[in-house]
């Protein structure tokens, strides 16, 4: 008898935990869609003012005078394309419990994540020190905004990705840590996905 209350209680416990995941993963998804609307109205405002230089140099001049390298954009795209997939192997090897091959992709992940963030610092180094500043123009001023805010959310991920990292590291791949894995696996991958929106609207298009 008490053999059966043991596992009743058990599954009971997987059922709440299972359920529990569920709820953070919905809740996380509807973060995701604010998300989407903000980054909705930056890609919105950069359309209305793009191409308002006025005295400010123009993306275009800067790549015909090499003052700055469409090669750093295309490194930064692979970069975080690579991070993304990285991250997919690291859940691939928490599903299947293994600690060591989760928290290996997992640094991977990280550390191309960083190279990704390190080149877009370096960008916009190289964009201010040739006078295209925020306060330059209209184009130049959306520009910072809506990909500062995407390196700003690449910064914020990174820094969920180390807590994890030491987390999985302490802890090891449970039940608990799923949910946590997931959340970010789905953020990790969202700005994967906004990063290539930024790349074919914002750079390919200020080329033209």
């Amino acid at each position: 008898m008490s053999e059966n209350n043991t596992m009743t209680a058990n599954a009971a416990h997987h059922e709440h935990a299972h359920e529990h995941e569920n709820h953070s993963v919905f809740g996380f998804w509807i973060y995701l869609m604010s998300d989407c609307i903000i980054f909705g109205c930056l890609f919105a405002s950069y359309a209305v003012l793009h191409g308002q230089f006025f005295n400010a140099p123009t993306f275009k001049g800067l790549l015909d005078s090499h003052d700055i390298e469409f090669s750093t954009v295309a490194w930064e795209t692979a970069l975080l394309l690579l991070s993304s997939l990285a991250f997919g192997f690291a859940m691939i090897e928490a599903h299947k419990s293994k600690k060591s091959g989760t928290l290996i992709w997992m640094v991977v992940a990280a550390v191309l994540g960083a190279g990704f963030l390190a080149l877009e610092i370096k960008e916009f180094m190289h964009l201010i020190a040739h006078g295209a500043t925020p306060a330059s123009c209209a184009h130049w001023s959306a520009f910072f905004t809506l990909v500062g805010t995407h390196g700003l959310h690449v910064t914020l991920g990174l820094i969920w990705m180390i807590v994890l990292i030491i987390q999985v590291m302490i802890k090891g791949v449970n039940p608990k840590m799923m949910p946590r894995l997931t959340c970010l696996s789905l953020f990790w991958h969202f700005l994967d996905i906004i990063w290539i929106c930024v790349f074919s609207f914002v750079y390919l298009l200020s080329m033209a």
